[in-house]
Formats: structure tokens, sequence, C-alpha cells
């Protein structure tokens, strides 16, 4: 028997829109059922990307924007599989990340944790996936920071990740967790998720065989896009 092409959506996997704990989801919650949109054949056909786009080290955070020497902080690979429902792999599609630095400051001017910036890490990379499907970003592991949620809320340390399909409208997003991590549980956000099993699809696994002795320390990371193991998307939750 093959495997079967349309997996019916478990919505009970979803956060509720309405979380009072995460208390931005107050003003942002949609009061009425929301409206799906189809996409024109534009929308979903292009723009393209292709390895003309990419520059060879685009995925490497710890050299694409130093400029006097390499950036403060633990450095690890993070790496793994972009994959469809049926474990198929998803070559030459675009994966995008932004971080903190070590210290658990963004390079963006609204903000202003105490943290300092680090001259040589920009906290932004991209590549694309190979024929089996596969991507890794060298960088450095994101500190924790602390947000204006409830008195002393802090985000774990965590990656955000892009995963672009055959146009600009077919986007999802994601972020991704640090195994051993005792902030995960702690976290408003990750506690709208209802499914203690949708969290462990969001956590990297530490992947010692992929590590490099004296250097770097490695995570896996798989992305899957639909199905029951899909990874969770903030962006795009009907994806699930």
């Amino acid at each position: 028997m093959s495997d079967a092409e349309f997996y019916q959506r478990d919505r009970r996997l979803q956060p509720p829109a309405l979380t009072p704990n995460y208390k931005t989801s107050v003003a942002r919650s949609p009061r009425l059922a929301l409206i799906s949109l189809q996409n024109s054949r534009s929308e979903v056909t292009g723009p393209v990307f292709g390895h003309d786009d990419i520059d060879p080290i685009d995925n490497d955070l710890i050299k694409n924007y130093a400029k006097t020497g390499d950036p403060v902080g633990e450095r690890i690979i993070v790496h793994g599989r972009v994959l469809d429902e049926n474990a198929r792999p998803v070559p030459n599609t675009l994966v995008e990340i932004w971080q903190a630095n070590a210290g658990g400051r963004y390079r963006h001017k609204k903000d202003s944790y105490l943290a300092p910036i680090d001259p040589n890490f920009g906290g932004c990379g991209r590549t694309l996936t190979d024929e089996n499907g596969s991507y890794f970003f060298r960088t450095v592991k994101p500190g924790a920071y602390p947000w204006r949620n409830w008195v002393n809320n802090w985000r774990p340390a965590h990656i955000h990740v892009s995963v672009f399909g055959a146009g600009f409208a077919q986007r999802l997003i994601t972020q991704l967790y640090f195994e051993g991590d005792p902030l995960i549980p702690l976290c408003p956000i990750v506690q709208t998720i209802p499914d203690p099993e949708a969290v462990e699809q969001l956590i990297a696994r530490l992947d010692m065989n992929a590590s490099i002795p004296l250097d770097s320390l490695a995570y896996r990371f798989d992305i899957v896009l639909r199905g029951r193991r899909s990874t969770m998307f903030e962006n795009r939750l009907e994806g699930n």
C-alpha cells in the first residue's frame, strides 16, 4: 500500500488564538472566524529562488557579518532536512534564520535589552536545501532574554526559521529551541501549544555525530511541512 497523499488536519494541536497568559494575544487574536483566501497561480509559482541568489557564506553566521574577528559565544551547527508529510525530501527550497546574539540581544533598533551588540554578529542567514532536502547553518548559540509579558518572563534560547515554497506567498515560519533548556516549559508562548508532542517537535536535539571536535557542537532540527508529524508553524496554523 502506498503512502496516503492527504492527511486530515488535527486542529487539537493548534494553540487557541486567545491565550491571556501570553499577553499580546489578547489584542492580536481575532474575534470572528478566519477567512481562507485562494492564492492565484502567480502567487504560488513565482518568483523562484536559485543558487545565484545565495552567497557561499550566507549560511555561516560566524563569518557573514564579521568585521574584526569572530562573534562571541558558543559555536554551534544547526542542521536537518525539510520533508513533506510522507518523509520525502523537499529540495531547492529557501531556508532563512534569524536570532539574538550570545548575550540574548537582536541587532534591531527596537531591542533595548542591556546585553551588548556584538559588532561581528549580524544574526541572520539563508541557504537552499540540497537534493536530499538537507540544510545546515553555522552560528553561535543565542542567549535567553527577558520580555515584558509578566514580571519575570524569559524567552528560552531560540532561532527563528523561515521556509519558502515555490513563491513568496508560500512561506512558513517557526522557531526552534534547544534540548535541555529549562526555560522551555516556563515560556508563556510555548505554553499556548496544547499538545506536548507538538512542543517536542520544536526542540532541536543534540547531535554529537555532526559536531566538530574542539570547534562546534551540533543540533539537528528536521522540518516537516504537513501531516501528523508536521512542525508547528506560527504563521500558517492551517498548514498543520
